[in-house]
């Protein structure tokens, strides 16, 4: 193991604890003292070693950066605790300084470029990685050895206790998204903001961005300003729609990178398109405009598939969304073409594949684009569930077999619109009801035969907004549930359970109360009373 440093001080690294369960921690040995409690974090790290021995900030604590590569990460936790704290917390950069909180980035970790090494004893905080990256993940981890109390977006009385301990961490898989729709109905950049703000709490490095469906288009497309001038106007159920300018689209990526988040901007393609069809005639195959649709159906809707003009125009919208958005994928969708021909289908992903390979990107998919043969370089969604739709399963292993990577989304699993109960009053149940259990008890690398750890990229969370009108909607959707599949995507698999789950994740109502966060009170947790 490559030597690390610890509070400034050379040392060997942080043994890894083989053996035991992620979240799961040893105490070190105080001469037969009583072993201190684990501290209970989500995603469990890799190992946590409770040492009994906390940091207390005060007035006086700086956080100090020993290279630039640590600023965003140093910047990011000394606002979050100023706001509970009211104390200065300066950011020194100073490459031989100790004391304080100290992030450290210049000596290398061997954990890739989100792992990281956390150490906390009274003498001060060490959090080191190879990368800025790996420290921001790093100061999520911090926040959890923190009262909850520091989650508040106000100023709260000390003391203010890090519970002593050592971490080391990496994740499983590169891939830890979660998925907002804001087609059905419509979030402003502010409630974006906020929902990408509690997902990267629980290491969530991939915001997928669900920009148009049948119900409304939400990004203004210079070229074709009819889009968000008649599609942006609807949202189901005839609820007000809205867009996102491009200076509004800049904002939220830009707040997504400071985070190391990575925005995924999705038009959905060739079907889910009634808004573009009711925007553009001529983008319909009779050259007649569709009215607009305020339902939740699917499958009704299609591009012209033959028409050139349909090219022309997926052309211009990948293109400006490839120069606005930094990250590697563009998602065209492909879900639930039920209007389009088999073959029409076929022929029509293939030529928007070479549309988005030439704009610079990769293109990414639901599942149903591996029946039009994708390229290698491709992302393929799984979303059918495993039981009753029994071509979803296939699907996903014809993308396994073409070396197409997978992202795993089961709606069964892990999609956060299903109802908890028959009783809880926001979500739909065609897919089941999807409990706080039944959405962590899952493995991305055994969900379908012939698809294996090597097959998947990591793990999604969409959240899909036929019901849910208002952020409290989200929140109450999305927790807790969704920091579970971001466990999945996170922690190691060996060990993990649900006993030791629910218990870590009862942890996290208080954090979520001091951020007024609207969550699900599920029975199957032990809440803090």
């Amino acid at each position: 193991m490559r030597p690390s440093r610890r509070l400034g001080l050379p040392i060997a690294a942080a043994v890894v604890i083989a053996g035991l369960a992620p979240g799961q921690a040893r105490a070190a040995d105080h001469g037969g003292a009583a072993h201190p409690a684990a501290p209970r974090l989500v995603p469990a790290p890799v190992s946590v070693e409770a040492t009994g021995d906390p940091f207390t900030l005060t007035s006086a604590t700086r956080v100090v950066v020993r290279s630039g590569a640590g600023a965003r990460a140093a910047s990011y936790l000394a606002r979050l605790l100023r706001r509970s704290t009211g104390y200065a917390l300066p950011i020194v950069q100073d490459a031989g300084a100790g004391g304080g909180i100290v992030l450290d980035a210049t000596a290398p970790q061997g954990l890739g470029p989100e792992g990281y090494r956390l150490e906390v004893s009274g003498k001060g905080v060490l959090l080191a990685a190879d990368t800025g990256e790996g420290l921001f993940r790093g100061v999520q981890t911090l926040r959890q050895l923190l009262p909850a109390k520091a989650e508040s977006p106000s100023r709260r009385p000390g003391p203010w206790r890090i519970t002593g301990a050592r971490v080391t961490d990496r994740p499983r898989f590169a891939y830890r998204g979660a998925m907002l729709d804001v087609a059905r109905h419509f979030f402003t950049v502010r409630q974006v903001k906020r929902y990408i703000d509690l997902a990267a709490a629980y290491k969530v490095n991939m915001f997928h961005l669900h920009l148009s469906d049948d119900q409304g288009w939400r990004i203004a497309i210079g070229k074709w300003p009819r889009l968000t001038e008649v599609g942006g106007r609807t949202a189901v159920g005839g609820d007000r729609g809205g867009f996102y300018t491009r200076n509004d689209y800049r904002e939220i990526v830009k707040y997504a990178q400071d985070r190391y988040v990575t925005v995924i901007p999705e038009i959905d393609t060739p079907g889910h398109t009634n808004a573009a069809l009711a925007s553009y005639a001529r983008l319909n195959c009779d050259g007649r405009a569709r009215r607009p649709y305020t339902g939740t159906d699917v499958g009704f809707s299609s591009l012209c598939v033959g028409k050139d003009v349909t090219y022309r125009f997926l052309d211009d919208v990948i293109g400006e969304l490839a120069r606005l958005t930094p990250g590697p994928y563009i998602d065209i969708g492909g879900d639930e073409a039920k209007s389009t021909r088999r073959a029409g289908y076929r022929a029509f992903v293939a030529r928007v594949q070479k549309i988005v390979h030439r704009h610079g990107k990769r293109m990414m998919g639901w599942e149903e684009i591996a029946d039009a043969k994708p390229s290698p370089d491709s992302v393929a969604e799984h979303w059918n569930p495993v039981t009753g739709r029994q071509d979803g399963t296939e699907l996903a292993r014809s993308a396994a077999r073409r070396g197409v990577k997978l992202v795993m989304a089961p709606a069964d699993h892990a999609y956060l619109d299903m109802k908890y109960t028959a009783r809880t009053r926001l979500g739909t149940d065609w897919a089941g009801l999807v409990d706080v259990r039944r959405a962590y008890a899952w493995d991305p690398a055994r969900l379908v035969a012939g698809v294996g750890e090597d097959d998947v990229l990591g793990v999604e969370a969409p959240l899909w907004t036929e019901t849910a009108r208002t952020s409290r909607d989200l929140e109450y959707l999305a927790y807790p549930r969704l920091p579970g599949i971001a466990e999945i995507g996170w922690s190691p698999a060996r060990g993990r359970s649900w006993d030791d789950y629910r218990v870590r994740l009862a942890a996290q109502g208080p954090r979520w109360s001091a951020r007024s966060v609207n969550f699900y009170h599920s029975p199957q947790v032990p809440w803090p009373s």
